[in-house]
């Protein structure tokens, strides 16, 4: 039976206790009715006296109780992942941007600036929907930003969305650095698949039925990508400066560990991020350039 309001207020209490009857997050029903009536949070404690508009009734009562049924993201509901402040657009081909990543372009831009690089050249491997690449483009102006995924589904949405924040960023279809060996780079940025198979069934589904199987998950334990990132680099006629990487909160030791076997001239920080969990690998060339 299709419910039915007589105001925002009715709304939101009727989708909240929906969500917890079915073991979701309250907090999904006023993210939806934000997007759907374009409010701010503001807005929607100020007016919820009001009636819930018609056309937004009835997408509202359909994507909260598809959140609830199936663990669709809200991010899919609309169409439109946050990263650093800016809003992307996402869908099933690309992983839906985390907050810790934010922590991980942070990392780059401050050894940008630290290092007083003026143009520095920077490839983003696993581009995903681009918001790594794109935001890195934006808030570091003078650099030579490059962006590479295997799928091409997901480098046209990397590819919109560069171009709806006026971002310049040079996308390419390949595997990680296959293709672009020859190509100097200063930085190599990273958030590749890194969670073991065998963790699969313990995950959330939301995230396991939702998120791209390959932006996900690697062979060996989860350090597949990085083996194969480290072989590539290891290779390239230039190495660059900096590798940043986005990691499993177990993983710090034996990221940095491959690094040190692989390209033994770099020496590696294992960083933590805002919930205090080992969550990049940060690896910094002691040759002199």
């Amino acid at each position: 039976m299709q419910p039915t309001f007589t105001s925002i207020r009715e709304a939101r209490r009727w989708a909240s206790l929906f969500l917890q009857q079915h073991q979701r997050e309250p907090r999904i029903a006023d993210l939806l009715l934000e997007h759907f009536l374009n409010w701010t949070p503001s807005q929607l404690l100020a007016f919820d006296d009001e009636p819930l508009p018609v056309e937004v009734e009835n997408r509202f009562v359909q994507a909260v109780q598809q959140h609830a049924d199936t663990g669709v993201p809200l991010q899919h509901l609309t169409g439109v992942g946050h990263f650093y402040g800016r809003e992307f657009q996402v869908n099933e081909d690309v992983l839906i941007p985390r907050p810790e990543t934010e922590e991980l372009v942070l990392g780059v831009m401050d050894y940008v600036r630290q290092k007083n690089l003026k143009a520095p050249r920077i490839v983003d491997l696993g581009t995903g929907s681009g918001v790594i690449a794109i935001t890195l483009a934006i808030e570091l102006p003078s650099s030579d930003v490059s962006g590479v995924d295997l799928s091409e589904e997901a480098l046209g949405i990397a590819e919109t969305n560069a171009s709806q924040h006026g971002a310049d960023v040079q996308f390419y279809q390949g595997n990680f650095l296959e293709s672009l060996l020859d190509q100097p780079f200063d930085i190599i940025v990273s958030n590749p698949p890194y969670i073991a198979f065998s963790e699969k069934e313990k995950m959330e589904d939301t995230v396991v039925d939702f998120d791209p199987e390959m932006a996900l998950f690697a062979e060996e334990e989860g350090l597949a990508a990085y083996k194969t990132i480290l072989t590539q680099t290891s290779n390239m006629k230039q190495r660059p400066k900096c590798l940043a990487f986005e990691i499993g909160h177990e993983q710090g030791v034996s990221v940095s560990a491959l690094i040190h076997e692989m390209m033994p001239e770099f020496h590696t920080e294992v960083r933590k991020d805002i919930n205090g969990k080992d969550r990049m690998v940060f690896a910094f060339s002691n040759e002199p350039k």
